[in-house]
């Protein structure tokens, strides 16, 4: 029998332990195909504006996925080479040479990666066309992709998770010279201490985490800490101690929580509460680096792709918001209005517009440069009332020499302080404001910041300023064709700006990541689960021998069954809550930059991956029953 064919024969004998780490590498391969694809996907180039700047994300997220899988990989494969450590002895004692155990580990592993390269490769066509409609969707076109089947993609991936394979192989093969014959039989029977809980760390621990959440809730453009410190280093400090924070969480405060517990007798001679316990607390120094793994893991997935969600749900209110017609610009031709209407179908309202643009000297305004003066359209209230009617938006009252000014880029960090501010024209004309509204009835584009006056102040700033007639347009459903066609009638200068094409724009952009980060974050998912799947089964195997005693004890398998359940739903929750709350914290902050609500886009994500996550809980835990149950059957 050759070492291949040996190698061969053990992963057919393994492949029930083996399956969800060939799944998720199939599932890796299959996204890095994917990406890697629609990098040279003409259907992508075609369709989409902005064919560079996607070409550039999809090589940026494959790099990631790479970095990302070359790390699952090894961390994976550590786990396998430590459960057949007694399988590598026995060869040992067998007479079978170093180097061809070695030999035969290296086969085992490049030939599941090869099964899994091939078979990644073939599902990633397969489902190319699904994937790439999937991302034209996003994109917001109406499409559907074709098969196609790029041989530069494939190669591609095919040489890099060679590469990876190989990398790993070689690790198989290294380990038979890493250990002793006797550390290899006793490697599952090392077991780990019993931690002693320090208070003094568990506060430590809870203070790194506080102070962490505490710096990413400042303003990092007006806290004085983020100014002392500096940007970069701030961000260093907060992912420096949350991590250490995290990881003393789990190494101490864990193991505090579970010595209070253990102190509770009522509760803990229930059932096996005392199991459970003990079973976590002999084995958490070791779990405290796994799960401070998962809950980065977790944290990194969620917000960066709440973010992204975020954003993406957000598109639609951001483009009405800064477009509130749908169709708007500046009429600058006597013909102009006659070519936009023979484009034009049905329009729900046509409104032409009479504004002003002045130049204001604005000295009192706080974000100006040395100049102090500011040019802005100046309309009145009767002008927009009757579009806010049309709007949906409430009305307006101005006070003679007074305005509201309609800045929909407020932020009160940097934006001015408007309410009781002077601004006067070039003839000496004052006005007041007497507020501001973070909405507008013109479109930005074209219109840029507006100010809303009384009818009696319009007309004696008219002297001080040029006297502008802009169409404003509001349709039902209006598409990016109609709106191309017209901007082919309309000269660069009238400032046409067009809802449908905003956006298609943002969709277009924001989509794209939606479309990276949401795989990502599959793969990233995928792998914490398998991680922590690896490692439950490898404690499984360890404790058969314990069950089993207990099955001898008389101890009914309900009971066994609830206290796996309890073991794991530690394992698989706790660095899963952790996570979330880190996720929370960032995607507060984030929240607070973009002066965006994201509170139900991150929701919706947070109960995505809350679920998808459980699924791999329920998996682990049937493994794991199933593991014992069948030790039991067969040792009586």
């Amino acid at each position: 029998m050759t070492l291949f064919s040996l190698a061969r024969k053990n992963i057919v004998r393994n492949l029930s332990q083996y399956f969800l780490y060939i799944a998720s590498m199939i599932f890796s391969i299959i996204i890095y195909f994917t990406f890697v694809t629609l990098k040279y996907s003409d259907t992508i180039m075609e369709k989409t504006e902005s064919s560079q700047n996607m070409q550039s994300l999809m090589s940026a997220a494959a790099v990631i996925l790479v970095f990302f899988v070359a790390i699952f990989i090894a961390y994976s494969n550590s786990f396998f080479m430590k459960k057949r450590k007694k399988e590598v002895a026995l060869y040992a004692l067998l007479g079978v040479r170093d180097r061809q155990i070695g030999f035969m580990l290296f086969f085992e592993n490049l030939l599941l990666g090869l099964v899994s390269l091939v078979v990644g490769i073939v599902l990633g066509f397969l489902c190319s066309k699904g994937f790439m409609t999937i991302l034209i969707y996003l994109m917001g076109y109406d499409a559907i992709a074709p098969f196609t089947f790029s041989g530069s993609a494939a190669l591609n991936t095919a040489i890099v998770f060679l590469l990876i394979f190989l990398v790993t192989s070689f690790q198989g093969y290294r380990l038979i010279y890493q250990f002793k014959l006797i550390d290899l039989f006793h490697a599952s029977k090392k077991g780990e201490a019993v931690p002693r809980p320090s208070m003094g760390i568990a506060i430590l621990g809870i203070l790194l985490i506080g102070s962490g959440y505490w710096l990413a809730l400042q303003d990092p453009f007006t806290s004085k800490v983020w100014e002392e410190i500096g940007f970069v280093m701030t961000v260093l400090i907060i992912l420096t101690t949350v991590i250490v924070g995290t990881f003393l969480l789990f190494h101490s405060v864990t193991g505090f929580v579970l010595t209070l517990i253990k102190k509770n007798e009522k509760w803990l001679w229930k059932g096996l509460h005392i199991v459970t316990v003990s079973q976590l607390l002999y084995r958490i120094r070791g779990n405290a680096r796994t799960l401070t793994v998962i809950a980065v893991l977790s944290a990194t997935t969620v917000t960066a792709g709440g973010a992204v969600y975020g954003l993406y749900y957000n598109t639609n209110d951001q483009v009405l918001n800064a477009d509130p017609n749908t169709f708007m610009y500046r009429q600058t031709d006597a013909n102009l209005d006659s070519k936009v209407s023979a484009i034009l179908p049905d329009a729900k309202y046509d409104e032409a517009i009479e504004a002003l643009s002045v130049t204001f000297n604005a000295k009192e305004l706080n974000d100006l440069d040395g100049s102090g003066q500011r040019i802005y359209t100046v309309i009145d209230e009767e002008t927009y009332n009757r579009l806010a009617a049309i709007q949906g938006k409430e009305v307006l009252r101005v006070m003679d020499d007074h305005a509201v000014i309609l800045d929909i880029g407020f932020d009160e960090r940097f934006s001015p302080e408007y309410k009781g501010k002077t601004i006067t024209t070039e003839t000496n004309e004052a006005i007041i404001f007497q507020g501001y509204k973070t909405q507008t009835v013109l479109n930005a584009g074209t219109a840029g910041i507006t100010v809303v006056v009384s009818r009696d102040t319009f007309q004696a700033l008219q002297k001080a300023g040029e006297t502008l007639t802009y169409r404003a347009i509001g349709m039902d459903k209006a598409s990016v064709d109609i709106s191309r066609e017209i901007s082919k009638e309309i000269p660069e200068e009238a400032l046409f700006s067009s809802a449908p094409q905003d956006f298609q724009n943002s969709l277009e952009s924001v989509g794209s990541l939606l479309f990276i980060g949401s795989f990502l974050g599959l793969v990233f998912l995928a792998a914490t689960g398998s991680i922590i799947y690896f490692k439950v089964l490898t404690e499984a195997e360890e404790d058969k021998s314990q069950y089993n005693m207990l099955h001898k004890m008389g101890v009914s398998s309900m009971d066994m069954r609830k206290s796996i359940a309890m073991q794991v739903v530690v394992i698989f929750f706790v660095p899963l809550a952790a996570g979330l709350c880190h996720s929370a914290v960032a995607l507060k902050a984030f929240s607070s930059l973009l002066m965006m609500d994201l509170a139900k886009p991150v929701m919706i994500w947070m109960m995505a991956y809350t679920v998808i996550y459980g699924l791999y809980y329920i998996l682990t835990v049937a493994s794991y029953n199933r593991i014992i149950t069948r030790n039991n059957k067969t040792e009586g």
